[in-house]
């Protein structure tokens, strides 16, 4: 098999940078590179036989694609794998290496991620010990390996034998981690030891996760060997910017084993911006090469223009040796602005000079098994916060640092990205060699991910200040000692305001530090007049939904209600015995301590009691969509004085109940369409304040709209017994009201639980949004039994439906059993009389479609 790689790697050399039989003449030659991802196996240590391994992957992946274990998601699979985090395990593989290789100045084994306590032999000797899954290890192994063929071994520890040994030797406990579920995981003394690993949060456990404790190569390795220097790292750093130029400097990384004379030179698309003779250094050192882009394309977010992105080559010239490096650039500026005013201290971000309102949603690992996560999730993931109106996704500090994919994609689709480092609801220790080893994670995730235009912000943890000043963890640190306290919060100091800011200004200064959130400020408490904020007092407090509207602050970076996925991917993880909300799986899949019946408790309130579980399902996400909507639209119509509006959450990582606007298999939930069409560029929003009856109007577009408002109450039956309509003049970036009435002037002697108000704006003979309002909860409205009608018609992608309704139909919902496709709209209300085509991207033959397509009104579900 050998020889046919090595084969085929002479005859694709020039393209593949390839591996074995090369070419003699050394300085023609690039860096040799090769993924070490072939003739894995495994094992528990010093037991069993070897058995095949993916890599990169994971234990509980391998040992399921073996038949050792079930699969975890499936019903309550998940509590008799626990014993797979208390044992060791060992991965061994073989890989050749030929003379051209050994002949190199450098041979180096790169590993992109071992998950998490591992050491790593190569021919029998120890060549390091890893101890963070988030960083990036490297090692020097020329002198270790032979001509032929080498062995590789890993020997990975259990990250819960090794936490109970810092925990036990530890003189208190660090106050937190309330969602490492030790219990479940049948630690020793249900004892909470992941503060002490460098290790996803969530894999522990979460309020919305499983705990399932992995172990593997869950990133790439490769071996790489090289002559003379390469480039390690390339980082551009942009200066001034006007519409004629923008200068910029590239910093070159470079690692030489020698002295020397060289030539730099900075390329877009192949034309030479800057040339510059250097003097190598032995060594790791930088060089700095200052350019210029004429007449820039600036980079902006969705919504707002263009994200447009430059091609940078980086080159450097050896004699006939060139090494190059390539990045890709956005030109813009970006600035997080914290200006006092009449209110309190402002948080908000100015692109291109222009004040930008945050729409977007947090996001959490695709999966609990990570190398599961395929490009086409990232590019669903991505696809879905584009057409959903979104410019900031929030990356939560209890995952992982993502794929450079996700980057990318963000880059390319003008998505911000607010940048949590992975430290989540817990105090941490500050030994000597953890802080060294969070300094480093930081430093290479920092450097990794610079020169994304995506990255907005770099944000030290995820609620651990308002949780230390607010949740009793100082009382917690108090109980165990006087002295404790103080050591609680150095640590907290240390991590937080001085490694991780000290890593940001001296890696990436450009870019804002924000030490936790929610937070007003270094160290300061979350308040609502000077920083971000999370709310939780709709779901935690049982507060209506309707204080998402005046529970304002600068920005709201997060706030989330829950729904169980649709019946199609409940059928994934239950058995039909299972369907009940308080049956064990169900209630296993609902990680909130108060989740199925918070749920049920809210859906009372604005709903009568579902009739089967599958209407409960329906009325759930419904329930959760008009919810957020409150939320989405408040915070819109408060700006500028909110200026940001991140749900809690896009995704999921296993099939569950959950704050999810997509779940597991990224199907959209009714939150998704509601928060497309809330997060629209303009937006018209019909609202009570009080005693009045306002209509608000949005306009995130940097010019003045000039629109058509229509504002009209109808009865359910179609009859309109009162209509408006007015010019709109919109300005540019704005938010203000165009109607406001006394409510009960306004609805006198009128039957509330038989008519809405409709709101529509119209540019240009086109509708550009659209609302209707209800008087009172769906419980007490008289609703009809529509006749809804369709058509189908076959397209290229796949079909469009053609829908018409006689009365008013409340939250349509178009459903294709278990069938795979994409509905442009679902779970929306139709007026009397209205006709509208949905379209559905679908592979399914039309008699498939016929068979499998449903439509149901909220009606049906009671």
């Amino acid at each position: 098999m050998w020889h046919k790689v090595n084969l085929l790697s002479v005859l694709t050399f020039a393209l593949l940078f390839s591996w074995g039989c090369q070419p003699k003449n050394k300085d023609a030659n690039l860096m040799i590179q090769k993924e070490i991802n072939e003739g894995w196996t495994f094992r528990q240590l010093n037991e069993g036989e070897w058995l095949p391994a993916t890599v990169p992957g994971t234990v509980h992946t391998d040992l399921m694609k073996n038949g050792i274990i079930e699969d975890p998601y499936y019903r309550l699979n998940e509590l008799d794998v626990q014993w797979v985090d208390k044992v060791d395990w060992e991965y061994q593989t073989t890989f050749l290496v030929d003379e051209n290789i050994l002949e190199r100045d450098r041979v180096q084994l790169d590993f992109k991620g071992l998950d998490t306590y591992a050491d790593i032999f190569v021919n029998g000797e120890l060549i390091f010990n890893a101890d963070n899954m988030f960083r990036r290890w490297q090692a020097d192994v020329k002198d270790l390996l032979n001509e032929g063929e080498n062995e590789l071994r890993i020997l990975f520890h259990s990250p819960i034998v090794e936490g109970l040994k810092q925990y036990d030797a530890n003189g208190f406990v660090y106050p937190g981690a309330e969602n490492d579920q030790a219990e479940r995981g049948q630690v020793e003394g249900n004892k909470r030891v992941s503060i002490y690993t460098r290790k996803a949060g969530y894999h522990y456990g979460w309020d919305w996760g499983p705990r399932l404790v992995t172990s593997g190569i869950w990133r790439p390795v490769t071996i790489q060997a090289w002559d003379n220097a390469r480039i390690e790292n390339l980082q551009i750093i942009q200066h001034e910017v006007s519409d004629e130029r923008a200068t910029l400097t590239a910093v070159f990384e470079v690692e030489a084993e020698k002295k020397g004379k060289a030539t730099l030179s900075v390329k877009n698309d192949g034309a030479v911006l800057a040339t510059a003779n250097i003097h190598l250094q032995h060594g790791v050192k930088t060089y700095k090469v200052d350019f210029e882009i004429q007449n820039p394309k600036l980079w902006w977010t969705n919504g707002l223009g263009e994200a447009h992105l430059y091609d940078i080559t980086g080159e450097l010239a050896l004699g006939k040796r060139t090494i190059t490096e390539n990045t890709r650039i956005g030109i813009r500026t970006l600035e997080l602005v914290r200006e006092k005013d009449d209110h309190g201290t402002s948080f908000y971000f100015k692109l291109n000079g222009h004040p930008v309102f945050m729409k977007g949603a947090n996001t959490i690992p695709n999966d609990i098994f990570l190398p599961r996560v395929t490009d086409e999730n990232y590019r669903k993931m991505i696809e879905t916060a584009r057409k959903s109106n979104m410019n900031m996704l929030r990356v939560w500090g209890g995952g992982v640092y993502e794929d450079d994919l996700f980057y990318d994609l963000c880059d390319e689709n003008g998505i911000l990205v607010w940048q949590d480092f992975m430290f989540a609801c817990a105090m941490f220790p500050n030994d000597k060699s953890f802080l060294e080893n969070i300094r480093k994670e930081a430093v290479d995730n920092v450097k990794r991910l610079r020169n994304h235009p995506s990255i907005a912000l770099w944000c030290g943890n995820n609620e651990i200040l308002t949780a230390w000043n607010t949740w009793g963890w100082k009382g917690q640190a108090e109980k165990q000692g006087a002295d404790v306290p103080e050591k609680v919060w150095q640590a907290y100091v240390d991590i937080f305001h001085k490694t991780l800011p000290e890593v940001v200004s001296e890696y990436d200064p450009q870019r804002s530090y924000w030490g936790s959130s929610p937070s007003s400020g270094m160290g300061v408490q979350a308040d609502l007049v000077n920083g971000d904020e999370h709310y939780w007092g709709v779901w935690w407090g049982k507060e209506p939904f309707n204080t998402y509207a005046t529970h304002l602050a600068r920005f709201m970076s997060e706030y989330g209600f829950q729904s169980f996925p649709e019946i199609s991917t409940v059928k994934k993880y239950a058995a039909p015995e299972d369907y009940d909300i308080y049956s064990d799986v169900m209630k296993s899949h609902q990680r909130s301590s108060i989740g199925n019946g918070t749920i049920e408790y809210y859906m009372l309130k604005e709903y009568r009691r579902p009739k089967d579980f599958e209407s409960f399902l329906y009325v759930n996400h419904v329930l959760q969509a008009e919810g957020i909507k409150f939320g989405l639209e408040g915070h819109r119509r408060a700006m500028p004085y909110t200026m940001g509006s991140l749900y809690w959450q896009l995704n999921d990582v296993w099939p569950v109940a959950s704050w999810s606007s997509t779940d597991y298999y990224q199907k959209w939930k009714a939150l998704q369409y509601y928060v497309k069409k809330g997060f629209s560029p303009v937006l018209v929003s019909p609202y009570e304040d009080e005693l009045k009856l306002k209509v608000g109007i949005v306009n995130d577009r940097l010019e003045q709209v000039n629109a058509q408002l229509i504002l009209k109450m109808m009865d359910f039956d179609g009859q309109v017994i009162w209509e408006t309509a007015s010019l709109a003049e919109i300005p540019a970036n704005s938010s203000r009201d165009y109607f406001n009435e006394n409510k009960h002037e306004f609805l006198y002697r009128k039957d509330t639980r038989n008519l809405l108000l409709s709101a529509e704006l119209i540019e240009n003979g086109k509708t550009i949004s659209r609302n209707i309002y209800f008087f009172r909860p769906f419980k007490e409205l008289d609703i009809p039994h529509p006749q809804v009608d369709y058509s189908i018609t076959k397209t290229d992608s796949g079909f469009d439906i053609e829908l018409k309704t006689d009365k008013l139909a409340k939250n349509v919902y178009l459903q294709i059993a278990d069938e795979k496709g994409f509905f442009s709209d679902n779970y929306f209300d139709m007026l009397p009389g209205e006709k509208l085509t949905v379209s559905l991207e679908t592979e399914m033959s039309e008699e498939k479609l016929s068979e499998a397509l449903t439509v149901r009104t909220l009606d049906d579900a009671f």
